[in-house]
Formats: structure tokens, C-alpha cells, sequence
């Protein structure tokens, strides 16, 4: 991660803050103001309390994930696609043994930057720790994204979601009445970052991912505490277990929707070690942000794109609006029905966030809601263009039903009829650098 801040502050392409910020509310409260401007990151030099800078919205552009990943042509959904049909599930050759960096220096929970980012947060939050652990019974290694509130310096407390490879392994370690060894990884390596974040299969080592991402073995070095292996070049490293049969008030919490979570019975992660590397910086993230949503984003728009092209024509890219549970298809449309067809094929791939699909000509932009309305709004009724489908489950955090059922849009152009939808254009806009044009001052 060091490495990558370097290279875009490098380029110019990072807000630095010098003066103190308060990890209470200030510190994101600049993020969120920062974020609403442009899409740069932050780096904060000094915060009240902490010893270490705090970095923020390295993942906030989707341009940035696809210069990570090369997706050159815009689409991380077909760049992604061709990245795994390559991959293999784990093998000892992406992952190359290290010793003990010579610059890690030992810390505690305390001394790290404690940031509270939303009003009713229950303390701080640690939002951008990747937790890292083994299969008790394969040893596949999983990478997850799970909030943890600060306890102590001996306590976290975590959430892990029903439908987390990280359950699993807990459950099973659970049931010989064992905690599981995990480490939090903050500050990781933006291709550990990115296979944290994408859906794959569960016999795949996400570690091995990661180093087939980046084109080299990634270097692995020993925990202290734990048998586990970490990345060497992740700035901070905080060890422990998972606790069996332990759960504890976890919450509230600002959570993506844009609401609070409650306080919930969850998971126990008893600190065992705090490493952190020379010059450490730490990496904080506003929930819900964009940098947030913008790889979860990605990430699930590349596994319903998967799953569409193996079961519906013409289906060329896919957006999905996590924090509205919208998904956007575009297709080249060459039969009437078609846009049903694709759109159920979504609900299917992937139930969390197709509360609503909206399936698109190919030339609308995916990623602009503004721009998928007005085809719907411009391109024929709105009566006969929607489809409600009742009493289908959604989002798997939904005890009330909040987000039961399903809403098909065709926003598509009726077949026949598409001279009369052609879209106004001016030539050579695209080529205009107003500030060949517009004088200073």
C-alpha cells in the first residue's frame, strides 16, 4: 500500500492534510466533504493520539480499479472474468516464505488511530481490516472484509455475515469447541485489497489470487502468536482468535445503506499481538463511502456478468449499485423479451443487491442512474415496462422483509423504432480540453 501512495502522490494525485485532525468525526468528516468533490485520496500526517498518518479513499475511483487490474477497455466485469479463467486454485509457487521483516516493531490496540465516523458509532471502528485464516480442514486460505469495534486492547468485536467463507471456518472450529486463528491486515498491498473483495470459489487460496493479480509471489513471514503466515508488506498486522462459542453487543453502527445497525450479539476476536512496520501508515475507511461501494461494486457486477453470459444473448456489460440494491445490464438488444429474459437471469445470479434490475441499450451509461432513467423515462410507458415480482427474498441482513421482492425495468428501445431514439450528439466534444479555451483569473 506504502508503495502505491508513493506512486500517487507521485503523480498528483493526493489531498494531504497537515494540520491535526481529530479521529472523532473530523477526520470523516473531511473524507466524506473530500469525497463529494472529487475522487482523490487523503492522506492525514497527524492525527490526535496516533503515532502513524491515516490514508484514505485509495479505492474511491473506479478509474483507479481498472488501471489496477488493466481493464483498459472501462469494463472491470470482462477484464475480471478473463483474470480468473486463468487462475489457479492455490499452489505453494505464489506464495514465497520470508523472515521476519527487520523493521516490524510491536504495539498495542490503544496506540493505533481510534476513528469514530458516524454520530451513533459505538466507539472506533477498525473498517479496513482484511481478516486472514485457514480452513481448519483444507487449510485454503480466505481473505474478508469485517468491521471490528474496539474493545480494549485485548478485544475486537467483529461481525461475520451468514453467507461469509469466514463463518464456515469459524462454525468448524466452533464445533471441536476451538477459537480460530485469524489476522487483521490493515494497509495491505491494493491486489490483496482487490482479491479480499472479488467472489471466488471457495477452493480458491484468495492469497494465491492475489499473487496471480500482481504477477509475482507475494512474501509471506510468520505471526508471533498464531500459526499463521501474513503479506511482509502489510503495514499493520493485529493477531488472534476468533472465540468459540462467545458472543457479545457489537454496535451501532453507520452502516453502506446509509442507516445505523444495531447492536447485535456478535463475534469475539481476542487480541494476541500488534505489529505494525517502520514508518506504518494506517488505512482508514468511511463505511458507505465511495470507497466502500466502488470495489464492492465491481467486484459483484463481475459475478452476475459471469453468470449472465453463460445464460442470456447479447448481454455486454454490468453495473451494480450496491447502496440502492440496483443492478444495470446492458445489452444489444435483438428480440423482443429480451430484457426480461437477462433481467431474470439476474435476480438469479446473485440475490443481495437485485432488488431492482433495470436492463439498458448499449448506449446508455451503466454507471450514471441519471442516464438509465431517462432511457426508461424517454423510451417508451412506464406501465408496461415493469415487472414486480412478489415475495422473493432479498438482501440476507433482512429480518422484516424490508427488501423482499423483486422490480424488473426495461428501459430498453422498442425493436423497429430505434432511428427515432438515436441520441444528439456534437462532433468532436469528446476532444475538447476546456482549458485550451477558458483563461485564468
Amino acid at each position: 500500500m506504502r508503495d502505491y501512495v508513493e506512486r500517487l502522490m507521485a503523480r498528483g494525485e493526493m489531498h494531504v492534510v497537515e494540520r491535526e485532525v481529530d479521529p472523532r468525526f473530523e477526520l470523516s468528516a473531511v473524507i466524506k466533504n473530500s469525497q463529494a468533490r472529487d475522487d482523490l485520496p487523503i492522506l492525514f500526517r497527524k492525527v490526535r493520539g496516533a503515532a502513524m498518518p491515516v490514508v484514505s479513499n485509495l479505492y474511491g475511483s473506479r478509474r483507479r480499479i481498472h488501471e489496477m487490474v488493466g481493464a483498459a477497455d472501462g469494463s472491470f466485469s470482462r477484464r475480471w472474468l478473463d483474470l480468473c479463467q486463468g487462475m489457479q486454485a492455490s499452489e505453494e509457487r505464489f506464495l514465497k516464505p520470508v523472515p521476519m521483516p527487520g523493521d516490524l516493531r510491536e504495539t498495542t490496540m490503544s496506540a493505533l488511530p481510534q476513528i469514530t465516523y458516524w454520530e451513533r458509532d459505538a466507539g472506533p471502528y477498525f473498517t479496513s481490516a482484511i481478516f486472514l485464516a485457514k480452513d481448519p480442514e483444507t487449510g485454503v486460505a480466505n481473505l474478508s472484509f469485517h468491521r471490528a469495534m474496539y474493545v480494549n486492547d485485548e478485544e475486537l468485536r467483529i461481525r461475520l455475515g451468514t453467507t461469509h467463507d469466514l463463518t464456515r471456518y469459524h462454525q468448524k472450529a466452533e464445533a471441536e469447541r476451538k477459537g480460530l486463528p485469524a489476522a487483521a491486515l490493515i494497509g495491505t498491498a491494493p491486489d490483496i485489497f482487490l482479491a479480499a473483495a472479488a467472489s471466488l470459489p471457495i477452493e480458491t487460496d484468495e492469497l494465491s489470487a492475489a499473487a496471480q493479480i500482481r504477477g509475482r509471489p507475494v512474501e509471506m513471514r510468520p505471526c508471533r502468536t498464531i500459526d499463521l503466515t501474513v503479506p511482509a508488506d502489510t503495514e499493520i498486522v493485529i493477531e488472534g482468535e476468533i472465540l468459540p462459542n462467545i458472543r457479545r453487543p457489537e454496535g451501532p453502527f453507520g452502516e453502506f445503506m446509509g442507516y445505523y445497525v444495531p447492536v447485535g450479539d456478535n463475534h469475539v476476536f481476542k487480541v494476541t499481538h500488534v505489529s505494525h512496520r517502520g514508518g506504518a501508515i494506517f488505512h482508514g475507511l468511511l463505511c458507505g463511502s465511495p470507497e466502500d461501494i466502488v470495489l464492492l461494486q465491481e467486484a459483484t457486477s463481475a459475478r452476475i456478468y459471469k453468470a449472465l453470459i453463460g445464460q442470456a444473448r447479447g448481454v455486454l456489460d454490468v453495473s451494480v449499485h450496491a447502496t440502492l440494491l440496483c443492478t444495470v445490464v446492458k445489452i444489444r438488444k435483438t428480440y423482443e423479451g429480451q430484457a426480461r429474459h437477462v433481467a431474470m437471469a439476474a435476480i438469479g445470479s446473485h440475490l443481495d443487491y437485485n432488488k431492482a434490475v433495470i436492463v439498458v441499450d448499449e448506449d446508455v451509461d451503466i454507471h450514471d442512474l441519471h442516464d438509465v432513467w431517462w432511457a426508461f423515462l424517454t423510451r417508451g410507458r412506464a406501465d408496461t415496462r415493469t415487472t414486480v415480482i412478489a415475495d422473493v427474498p432479498g438482501f440476507y441482513r433482512d429480518p422484516h422483509r424490508d427488501h423482499w421482492g423483486k422490480l424488473i425495468v426495461d428501459a430498453t428501445k422498442p425493436l423497429g423504432r430505434e432511428a427515432e431514439f438515436e441520441r444528439r450528439r456534437i462532433p468532436g466534444e469528446d476532444r475538447i480540453r476546456l482549458e485550451d479555451y477558458f483563461k485564468r483569473g
